[in-house]
């Protein structure tokens, strides 16, 4: 400070005084620029020898570099900006050097020891660990927290000083606070003149505009903005930002006229703007303005716009399939895929509601007449629609609402979205046509409608009389009155609806014309007692309102032993299935009465016996849950987890007890231990693929099956794992389940090793599967319950001299004993417990299939033995069909021929049904050979042909419905994986029992060519692709033919099955046979690379001569691939699941990228190269966000999918990161690997930042190096701004 005094008294200019300083820093041996001579200076300016000349010299300093800009502003800050009212010229002259020095080109210091020395004192003098909790000392994230420090306190002074409340929020320390005594002497001058007083103020006013000034300078500049962003996206900010928005009215009262605060606030949006992205330079120089200036859907108009929602389309007709059962509820589903189909397509709310609902709708038109079967399907469809879409939508609202809250009567955007695309809806008159079964209910929720309508028109307000049925008032209703009152009665929307225009049709002549008839839910609500008549008219409809439930389900768990066993029938009976409105709540009051039953003491002296006073109840829920579509419908609701673990104590308890000694047969009707053990343990069954064939092991690799089949174990582990969240995370148990208290999860675990009759089984059924049985001693407890149920399935045969000794003589696993008196029924019964009946009966199969294969046996006796084994203990099919499956697949049993002598013949209908089979296929643009040529007989597997006559000796019994539901789907799953052709045989001898099921038979028929033959599935594949993009593209909506339509179909019956079978429909279900998912993805990449280049190529040539223009056909080409990326992604994520979606990152596509292109794909030139690239890192982004999105919060998701990607998403990133080092060498094509990752890196930027946490910062860093190789420099700072934390550093060094 000596020097410094003595150049001011000689008169020395600022530069000369810089040059001394730097002169006397040199001698004294200190660095430049030099963090003690900053503080020493800064001291005494504050306020000590607070002059003009010291303000230059400093500013000189600074300038020439001699201080580091940075540190001086760090120190200034905290002392300046506290005594800005006293001393405004001091203000004034630290927002100068604000000005001047806090551009982006002056904040950049070399690296060395006196950095790390100011970047220390800089966190020191911020208070950086103290308001920010920052307490490292790295330059780059030091740079970036001066940023924050001086913008907020920018922000916080000027709302100070203009009157208005600053952004810290309640109870915060103020960042001005000076606490103790600091290096400084406060020598406030005295000003008495009026003159100077104003004057003073007047500084201070425009000291007030300057910061202002200074603040848009600083969010003006595009280095600085990236590092607010990178606050914004990392720490906080945009609560500060937005405080001046929200006080802009303010701020302009205040403000001289014409300044420009709307640009400041242009710049603080841009900052705020999470979605803010860059350029695809490289795509755009190729391609044109393709989807980087706007959203695909702005790009698109009539079909193609319906094209970019597929993944609605396909997976609520993959949902319904009922042969196969998902842990995770459709609700959950839908809603992460509604709002990461709402991000990628960049839609609005109506737009994505109104997709949803054509969706279902269009799903509930594809089978609007059912073919007949033993599944009718279109419950499920109308659950779909009427339900499951309902609630999911309702979860999207709820979160809008509990982010922003209720404001007053403000209708919030996703809920307006809802009611513009409900409102919508009524222009497409040819979705909304009801199906003839549910004419009745739609023309009664119009009527509804009218009478409201009416009723408001009249001044009539009393709700009660709104709901009146008025016979005289008829309206002709659509699919549409029945989605209002299914959204009504969630709240969705309000009565209001009723007055929409259009809504309400004129009255008109009827299809049905029967008048409406009192509800006998009324009767029931009046206190009428449940009587014969009262039950089945309750049985057969659905119940109206949660109050008639609650009262219901009060019955059922309080009442007597017979209302319990009514109230249980009903509830299992319409209101279960067609429900609709209120059928959550039944959903959860049926896993309730069927958990409620569980015991309070395990330690009771007779096991399961606490269960014997509910076997009636407990008969009609499991007969219930076992008919038509109500087990899918529980899987739809993702309750297969909760009804798991309610079954298998039932089952570990009736399990346990003996039958009477009398007991003869199950198959009677009559309810007894056996029938109800035998109903829960194939409900059980029926949850997952509990006769899973060896050969799918083997084939799965990666040790692992290649599907995210449900086992026993893992339905367990989700239902333990929801119930871990829901324990953790009370709040947010009714916006997981959306099903209302009554679903409430039970707060225990459960565990296989609770129920060790049922572990016991469990194991020995893998082992069954997994190789043959070995063999038993003659003292063996089992040898003996196997000795004795030979005896009682031979009874009839020891009358004509078969003895069970010669039996079994040759089976290995020994079973022997002598001949018994066959009069003596009671001793040929083993009154056992089920559980030991049941561990008998694979050595019972073993041996009489092996003397039935030694000619010992009959078939006709063999076919008998094995029913009266089932009619005994209708358990013993779960042996016999993971015995059966096992031994079909083994191929060590000699074929037998069908031809009506000793087994079943097909006749004719063989070749009927392979005919069909060939014609479906071919209008699908599948070719298959035949597997029955005429003049070759038909022939079986030994335990395929026992498995077939066995069920053909069923009846068609709905109290049977238990048993068919294991058996059909184990017929089909045995015929369609055995390497034997068995599937038409099968479906010859069916069509002859069940002759109207024919259709439903062929249909099911059609999976079997898929299981064995890998050129029919890449037809079906390819079929896929060109049905729906080469279909008519005419029509200006939604509903447009070409993509969906041509796809999935649009009916696939008409008095019949329909003709041409779409393929679309026919791989969703047929995908879950596809034994080589691997493969199946290998197809579908290729297929999205050659159609990428087909559009390269064939477009400009093949369009119009007004689209040759270049720019604009290459955009219609690039959107139609893009269409062609998002239909891959959605048949891969169908066909394999995760484990397929993690090899394509981890092996398929790199594997690709690494092969040397193929001869038909060499030279594409630079359009095609591109579009491929484009479109291969579309699909594998679409694949990726199917299953992860961006923020996923489900329990059972982040169990079944999220925890896989971090892993699978870096070690795809590493794989890119490696060739752009150089050191992994490519075979594809430049251009290809160009606009692959600048397309990938560009997705994953804009719509699933979040990703990008969980990846290496020296990977980051790799690829953004070379993406600036690319001149891709917007997108690598965009991605490494998305970094997290860690990235902050990275970025301040590439921007500076």
């Amino acid at each position: 400070m000596a020097a410094v005094k003595a150049s001011e008294a000689r008169g020395d200019p600022p530069l000369l005084r810089a040059v001394e300083l730097a002169r006397v820093a040199a001698g004294e041996g200190i660095g430049i620029p030099s963090a003690d001579l900053a503080a020493i200076l800064v001291s005494n300016l504050c306020f000590a020898h607070n002059s003009p000349s010291l303000w230059k010299l400093v500013g000189q300093a600074m300038a020439s570099r001699l201080l580091c800009p940075l540190h001086v502003l760090a120190l200034l800050t905290p002392r300046v900006l506290p005594q800005r009212r006293v001393q405004p010229e001091a203000y004034r002259l630290y927002l100068e050097l604000i000005k001047g020095n806090v551009t982006s080109s002056s904040l950049f210091m070399e690296a060395g020891p006196n950095r790390d020395k100011i970047t220390k004192s800089i966190a020191d003098a911020l208070q950086l660990s103290k308001n920010y909790g920052y307490c490292g000392t790295e330059f780059g994230h030091v740079v970036v927290m001066f940023v924050l420090a001086v913008v907020t306190k920018l922000i916080d002074s000027i709302l100070e000083d203009c009157g208005l409340p600053s952004g810290m929020a309640e109870g915060q320390e103020s960042v001005y606070a000076i606490e103790g005594p600091q290096p400084m002497d406060l020598d406030v001058k005295k000003v008495s003149t009026e003159n100077q007083n104003e004057h003073r103020e007047q500084l201070r006013r425009k000291n007030t505009v300057m910061a202002l000034d200074v603040l848009h300078m600083m969010v003006a500049d595009r280095k600085i903005q990236s590092f607010l962003r990178l606050i914004f996206l990392n720490i906080y900010l945009s609560q500060r930002l937005s405080s001046i928005e929200a006080h802009k009215v303010a701020l302009e009262t205040l403000l001289p006229a014409g300044h420009k605060i709307n640009d400041l606030l242009i710049d603080i949006r841009r900052v705020c703007n999470a979605n803010y992205q860059p350029n695809n330079k490289h795509i755009v120089d190729v391609l044109g303005n393709t989807r980087s200036g706007g959203s695909l859907l702005g790009q698109l108009t009539g079909a193609g716009r319906a094209a970019c929602w597929i993944i609605f389309d396909i997976y609520v007709e993959n949902a319904i399939d009922g042969k196969h059962l998902s842990g995770i509820s459709a609700i959950e589903v839908l809603k992460e895929t509604t709002k990461t189909l709402q991000v990628l397509n960049e839609a609005s709310w109506p737009e994505t509601f109104k997709a949803l609902w054509i969706s279902a709708l269009r799903l509930v038109q594809r089978a609007r007449e059912p073919l007949e079967g033993p599944i009718p399907h279109l419950d499920a469809r109308l659950c779909m629609l009427l339900a499951l879409i309902p609630l999911s939508v309702a979860a999207i609202l709820k979160e809008e609402s509990d982010m922003f809250g209720a404001e007053g009567s403000k209708i919030l955007p996703r809920r307006q979205g809802l009611i513009s695309s409900l409102q919508d809806l009524i222009q497409y008159s040819g979705l909304l046509v009801p199906p003839s079964s549910v004419m009745n209910a739609a023309n009664s929720a119009a009527s509804k409608a009218a009478i409201f309508k009416s009723n408001y028109n009249a001044g009539v307000v009393n709700s009660s009389m709104v709901a009146q049925i008025d016979s005289s008032t008829k309206a002709v209703g659509n699919m549409l009155h029945l989605i209002i009152e299914a959204c009504i009665s969630r709240n969705l929307i309000d009565t209001s609806a009723y007055l929409w225009p259009g809504y309400v049709v004129s009255s008109g002549p009827l299809k049905d014309t029967t008048l409406p008839q009192e509800s006998p839910w009324l009767n029931f609500i009046k206190g009428a007692p449940l009587s014969g008549p009262l039950i089945d008219a309750l049985v057969a409809t659905p119940a109206s309102s949660v109050g008639e439930l609650d009262k219901l389900y009060n019955i059922a768990a309080n009442g007597s032993e017979e209302e319990k066993t009514a109230a249980a029938k009903i509830l299992c009976g319409a209101s279960l299935v067609r429900g609709w409105n209120i059928q959550e709540h039944v959903v959860g009051m049926v896993v309730k009465l069927l958990s409620a039953s569980l015991p309070s003491d395990s330690s009771t002296s007779t096991p399961g016996s606490h269960y014997l006073a509910q076997m009636s109840t407990l008969n009609e829920i499991l007969l219930g849950v076992a008919y038509g579509d109500a087990i899918h419908i529980l899987s739809l609701y993702g309750m297969v987890p909760d009804v798991a673990a309610a079954l298998m104590p039932l089952c570990e308890g009736f399990g346990s007890i003996a039958p009477p000694p009398n007991h003869k047969s199950t198959i009677l009707g009559e309810t007894s231990v056996y029938s109800v053990f035998s109903c829960a343990f194939l409900c059980l069954l029926r949850l997952w693929k509990f006769y899973k064939p060896p050969q799918e092991y083997c084939l799965a690799g990666r040790g692992g099956s290649v599907r995210m089949e449900l086992t026993l174990d893992y339905l367990l582990l989700m239902r333990n794992n929801r119930i871990d969240f829901t324990n953790s995370s009370a709040p947010s148990r009714d916006s997981y389940n959306n099903m209302g208290s009554v679903n409430e999860v039970p707060a225990q675990p459960v565990y296989i090793d609770s129920f060790p009759k049922l572990r016991a089984w469990y194991f020995q059924n893998q082992a069954c599967i997994a190789s043959t049985l070995s063999g038993l001693c003659n003292k063996n407890p089992v040898h003996q319950v196997a000795n004795k149920i030979l005896s009682m399935i031979c009874r009839k045969m020891n009358k004509v001299g078969v003895s069970s000794g010669n039996l079994s003589s040759t089976s290995s696993s020994s079973v022997s004993g002598s001949s018994v008196n066959a009069s003596d029924d009671s001793f040929q019964r083993p009154a056992v417990p089920a559980w030991e009946f049941l561990e008998a009966v694979p050595f019972v199969l073993e041996a009489v299939l092996t003397a039935c294969a030694h000619g010992r046996l009959s078939s006709r006796d063999l076919t008998t033995s094995l029913r009266d084994l089932v009619d005994f203990l209708p358990a013993s099919l779960a042996a016999i069909v993971s015995y059966f499956s096992a031994e079909i697949t083994r191929g060590i049993w000699k074929p037998v021929p069908m031809n009506g002598i000793e087994w079943p013949s097909p006749g004719a209908s063989l070749h009927s049904i392979e005919a069909e089979i060939k014609e479906i296929l071919a209008s699908a643009g599948v070719q298959i050979h035949s597997c029955y040529p005429r003049g070759v007989p038909p022939m079986l597997p030994l335990p395929m042909a026992a498995l077939v006559s066995l069920t053909i000796t069923f009846k068609l019994d709905r109290s049977l419905e238990y048993i068919q539901g294991v058996i059909g789907q184990a017929l089909e799953n045995c015929a369609g994986a055995s390497s034997w052709p068995s599937m038409p045989i099968t479906a010859a001898l069916w069509t002859q029992k069940v002759r109207r099921w024919h259709d439903f038979i062929v249909l099911s028929c059609l999976r079997s060519p898929f299981g064995r033959d890998k050129d029919a599935v890449a037809q079906l594949v390819q079929s896929c692709f060109s049905s729906f993009l080469q279909s008519s593209s005419s029509g200006s909506d939604i509903t447009a033919n070409r993509g969906v339509g041509a796809l999935l179909g649009d009916s696939i019956t008409n008095q019949g099955l329909r003709l041409p079978m779409a393929p679309g429909f026919i791989y969703l279900r047929t995908c879950r046979t596809f034994h080589d998912s691997y493969f199946v993805s290998e197809v579908i990449l290729k297929q999205v690379i050659e159609w990428s280049h087909k559009l390269a190529n064939g477009w400009s040539s093949n369009r119009p001569p007004q689209l040759k223009s270049g720019r604009t056909s290459l955009s219609c080409a690039a959107s139609m691939a893009h269409q062609v990326a998002m239909l891959g992604g959605g048949l891969l994520c169908i066909a394999g699941g995760s484990l397929v979606v993690q090899v394509l990152y981890e092996e398929t596509l790199p594997t690709l990228l690494l092969s040397a292109r193929e001869h038909s794909l060499k030279d594409p030139g630079p359009v095609s190269s591109t579009l491929q690239g484009y479109a291969m890192a579309n699909m594998l982004f679409f694949c990726g966000s199917l299953l992860w999105g961006a923020d996923r919060i489900s329990p059972v998701i982040k169990l079944s999918f999220l925890s896989r990607r971090p892993r699978v998403v870096g070690t795809h990133m590493d794989f890119i990161a490696g060739v752009l080092d150089g050191h992994i060498l490519l075979g594809c094509d430049p251009g290809t690997w160009k606009a692959y990752v600048s397309r990938f890196v560009f997705l994953v930027v804009k719509f699933v930042p979040s990703w990008l946490r969980d990846i290496k910062l020296d990977t980051l860093k790799k690829i953004a190096a070379g993406l600036r190789s690319w001149r891709e420099h917007d997108l690598a700072l965009s991605l490494l701004e998305r970094g997290g934390p860690l990235a902050i550093s990275a970025v301040v060094e590439t921007m500076l």
